[in-house]
């Protein structure tokens, strides 16, 4: 069957759609935000394929999974097995990282297990592990007629007096031993005439033979050398005698064979994949537990402005006042330490703020407890009463860690952790492996130099690597698998991420372009692959390479179904089916449908009207100057890979900070600019990133970071409750007729709170079930019937609907239907401003997409009431918009930016770059290759400098139009 056939989808918003898709094509849903693509991709095609192979399961194993509903369609022909590769959230878990998810790290560990090469930590030199007849071979390889001493190494670099080994040796029938270099003959009194001193370090080699080297000898050689194995537990030490050489490794060679330093008493463990794994307790850094980071107590966080006094509150933690248990504690280390508590914290001398913070004048870390000072407290309660009593003073730091750790309250933990981070580990400096690991390499690098640098540095060196046959036996099969997933990362516009990277720290766009480098590794051959928006998070520049990976996959066999607004992968479908023509209930119909030359004559579709330019975002005709503005300096920005860099940002303007994916826009805009203006600001407790200062923070009064993170994580989160909609509706409801005839308040319209909830699902209107090794499902309550509420709560009416059909109710019908309640029109008008009056008020939180959920908080920040000289910043806006949505939300930010505001957003998206009024463009590449400013300016003047612009190169092309 060349087509998958889709008769009567009726799920969610979808009109009884009929749809005829051709296989083995790359087909791309396309329509404004809400028309019912994903609803017809995800809930429909795929919901369906992943039900029939449930249904394929044993009856036994489907008893585990729970039923899943079928989807509200007819019918499907011609279904191939289904795979979603959307953008959910990267894992959670700190030890889950780009390498583990890729699987590249299981391949690195079998690699360094089979052909790495161990050294010794205190000399460097190669540890080898060699059989007898290795060792018997190199020996003969010394050099035909060459005159050798075979010598038993029994004590290296150990204290003792060993007489009576030498004895014992002597009565085994050994005649001569080297003592420390030098050579002397054994006898019944041998220990005695040696006088080695008992604490000093001593090497002992017997005298196992003498022997030339020839044909004849080597059965000798072959018994002497295994004797001197077994004498010396594994080791032989080979002497060529009247060697011209002076160097001593020249005319002296160890053999060893144990996995350990022929020259120094370190002994490996054998090489096997888990000792490389840092989730595994055999190759995990002991201290940090193979984490690489170590959750301690922040002296930044401590004290957040050293431009208090401690009498002011400069201790951030404790409340200083004299009446307090820890004002008394405060006051009397500074008594015993005389530490003035009336001088600015960053003028004490720096011996006293080492007190204050680890508890000694020298300490840069808490000192242990044995070493801490006793120091006498006395503490005074508001009654007046006072004890007194000793404490080993450690520093807040000390004395908050060891609180940390000794509390069984869970809210006094949480309170600690404000003043925590994450550092590097000190044993590991973040490496995450035990020291051992480490000194194993291939090709010259460990397993973390190998996953410490970009997948495109580390793709260079596998290429690079030179091994011998031996090894290419063993590891080639190994390094091609390794090479052709790295090659599968970088092809997705990924070169810039390194293998050690958390995967909590991944983008949406990063973490599904992960899993389809995955998918193509698989190879796959008739499979359906459903892509959200892959092209999330991609520069202009690196969408070709993600096109021409989706283009191989279609090539070898298979059939992709991608959601996508941009305008290059629109042209290169093969099938291009644009829904439409509205959002929500005014959508869920198909437009247009065939090739993007067949769909762009269409004159009904709104998409083709942008992809022929008869609509387009136009070049604003006038651009805010920043001749006479004020200006936000970041001096020194050096976190990840910023290159210590100075970044002008100009106030009461709209700004575009951009730049290819890893080029370092996140970190100087999210982790430096908003974190600091949020600690200045708003006493937030988040480490800024490393920056030396800036300038210009009197000129902002507000800070505010619009991302797409979820409004929430559960069901119970909902677009009504997050913009605060409602808490004036359950008002509205408790001021009726029915509410107050039966005594019933606000709280009986909450389904978070029991009373008016139904009981069964506790007001979630879905009961979750666990699905294993699949994604959980959440199926309808089968008491409320996903109403949320019990009977008595919906029997409660205004205009004829009740709370439940309310929040059934999208944006733009409750726009209408409370046209007379300002206080909740308001809120509504703005959430159809930013393009989302197709959705639901109640619509549960997680099937909401990181675009939606970023407009609910910019809607949300718009309806209250504008102070100016608010900074908003924005992480990709244009997530999941159409063309006509991003001129909606152009529109909104430009209103922003008017009533006194400054808008800076971190875009690739050119319609949003090319109306800037300034442009900062960072680069050249992602990585270690980029973290440095290539140009700002206004997008006129950015365009002239493509030759050094990847930005400039595209926005040149856009200007054009």
């Amino acid at each position: 069957m060349d087509k998958i056939v889709i008769k009567g989808a009726r799920e969610h918003n979808l009109k009884n759609i009929d749809l005829e898709l051709p296989r083995d094509k790359f087909i791309v849903f396309t329509g404004i935000s809400g028309s019912g693509k994903s609803t017809l991709a995800f809930d429909t095609i795929f919901a369906e394929g992943q039900r029939r192979y449930l249904e394929s399961l044993s009856s036994y194993a489907r008893q585990f999974l729970g039923q899943m509903d079928k989807p509200d369609v007819d019918y499907i022909e011609g279904l191939s097995p289904a795979i979603s590769i959307s953008q959910k959230a990267a894992s959670q878990n700190p030890r889950s990282t780009v390498g583990t998810v890729t699987e590249i790290h299981d391949y690195l560990r079998l690699l360094f297990a089979k052909i790495g090469i161990p050294h010794c930590p205190v000399c460097g030199r190669e540890i080898a592990k060699l059989s007898t007849d290795e060792i018997v071979d190199r020996v003969i390889g010394i050099g035909e007629g060459r005159e050798i001493e075979i010598l038993a190494p029994i004590v290296r670099q150990r204290k003792g007096e060993y007489s009576s080994l030498l004895e014992e040796m002597w009565k085994r029938g050994f005649s001569g031993a080297y003592i420390n270099g030098k050579k002397i003959e054994l006898s019944a009194k041998a220990g005695a005439a040696a006088k080695l001193e008992r604490y000093k370090k001593h090497n002992i080699d017997i005298t196992v033979d003498t022997v030339k080297i020839q044909d004849g000898n080597i059965s000798r050689i072959f018994e002497d050398v295994e004797k001197a194995l077994k004498l010396a537990d594994g080791l032989v030490k080979i002497k060529i005698q009247n060697s011209k050489s002076k160097n001593k490794s020249e005319s002296e060679f160890v053999y060893n064979q144990k996995l350990s330093c022929p020259v120094h008493e370190v002994e490996f463990p054998a090489l096997e994949p888990r000792l490389f794994s840092f989730n595994s307790p055999y190759g995990a850094c002991p201290a940090c537990e193979g984490l690489g980071t170590k959750k301690e107590i922040d002296p930044d966080l401590v004290i957040p402005d050293n431009t208090k006094t401690i009498a002011e509150g400069g201790v951030f933690p404790w409340n200083f006042k004299k009446n307090n248990y820890y004002g008394g504690v405060l006051l009397s280390v500074c008594k015993y330490f005389h530490i003035a508590d009336n001088v600015r914290i960053k003028d004490l001398p720096e011996r006293q703020l080492n007190i204050l913070l680890f508890g000694a004048a020298d300490a840069e870390d808490m000192v242990p407890e044995e070493d801490a000072e006793e120091v006498p407290i006395k503490v005074r309660a508001k009654t007046g009463t006072s004890w007194s009593f000793h404490m080993r003073w450690r520093g807040v730091t000390g004395f908050l860690q060891d609180r940390y750790f000794k509390t069984e309250s869970e809210a006094v933990r949480e309170g600690i952790e404000k003043y925590m981070s994450q550092n590097p580990c000190s044993v590991c400096k973040g490496k995450r492996y035990k020291p051992e690991v480490l000194l194993v390499t291939v090709g010259g690098r460990n397993i973390a130099g190998v996953s410490d640098v970009s997948v495109a540095d580390s793709l260079d060196f596998f290429k690079k690597l030179e091994i011998n046959k031996t090894e290419e036996l063993i590891a080639g099969r190994i390094l091609k698998e390794i090479q052709a997933r790295l090659g599968f990362l970088e092809n997705v516009g990924l070169g810039y991420l390194t293998l050690s990277r958390s995967a909590a720290t991944l983008a949406g766009g990063e973490s599904q372009r992960i899993r389809l480098a995955s998918q193509i590794g698989s190879q796959l051959v008739g499979v359906l692959y459903i892509l959200d928006e892959p092209s999330i998070g991609l520069h202009a520049r690196d969408n070709t390479k993600l096109l021409d990976t989706l283009l191989q996959l279609r090539d070898i066999g298979n059939t992709l179904i991608v959601i996508e607004h941009d305008e290059e992968t629109m042209r290169e479908a093969d099938y291009l089916v644009d829904i439409g023509p509205g959002a929500g209930r005014l959508g869920g119909e198909i437009v247009a449908q065939g090739t993007p030359e067949e769909v762009m004559k269409n004159q009904k579709s709104l998409t083709a009207k942008y992809l022929n330019h008869e609509l387009k975002i136009e070049v604003p005709a006038a651009r805010r100057g920043v001749k006479n503005k004020k200006w936000l300096v970041v001096r020194g920005a050096r976190e990840n890979n910023l290159k210590n860099v100075t970044v002008e940002f100009p106030l009461k303007v709209l700004t575009v900070v951009t730049g290819v994916s890893g080029s370092g826009k996140s970190t100087l805009v999210e982790d430096i600019l908003y974190k600091t203006l949020s600690s200045k600001l708003m006493r937030s407790l988040e480490k800024p990133g490393k920056h030396s200062e800036i300038i210009g923070l009197q000129h902002i009064n507000k800070v505010i970071m619009i991302d797409q993170s979820p409004i929430g994580r559960t069901p119970r989160s909902n677009p009504a409750t997050y913009s605060g909609l409602f808490t004036p509706i359950r008002e509205l409801f408790a001021s009726t007729k029915g509410a107050k005839s039966k005594g019933y308040g606000p709280g009986r319209f909450s389904f978070n709170v029991k009373g008016g909830r139904c009981d069964n699902c506790q007001g979630e209107g879905h009961i979750k079930i666990e699905m294993q090794f699949m994604p959980d499902v959440y199926l309808p309550c089968d008491v409320c019937k996903g109403k949320r509420y019990n009977r008595e709560t919906l029997e409660v009416r205004y205009k004829e609907k009740n709370i439940s059909e309310v929040l059934d109710m999208t944006v733009s019908e409750a726009k209408d239907f409370f046209q007379s309640f300002h206080d909740i029109y308001d809120k509504l008008a703005v959430l159809e401003d930013v393009g989302l009056g197709y959705i639901h008020l109640g619509q549960s939180a997680t099937t909401l997409s990181g675009g939606e959920a970023q407009r609910i908080k910019l809607a949300t920040e718009l309806s209250r009431r504008a102070t100016g000289d608010t900074l908003y910043i924005l992480d990709e806006p244009t997530t999941g918009l159409h063309f006509d949505d991003i001129k909606k939300l152009l529109i909104v930010l430009n209103r922003l930016v008017d009533a006194g505001n400054t808008v800076i957003v971190i875009e690739h998206n050119m319609d949003v770059i090319k109306t800037a009024d300034w442009i900062i463009d960072l680069g050249p590449e992602g990585g270690d290759q980029g973290g440095r400013v290539i140009v700002t300016g206004s997008p006129e003047d950015v365009a002239t400098y493509y030759e050094e612009s990847y930005t400039a190169k595209y926005l040149r092309d856009f200007l054009k139009r």
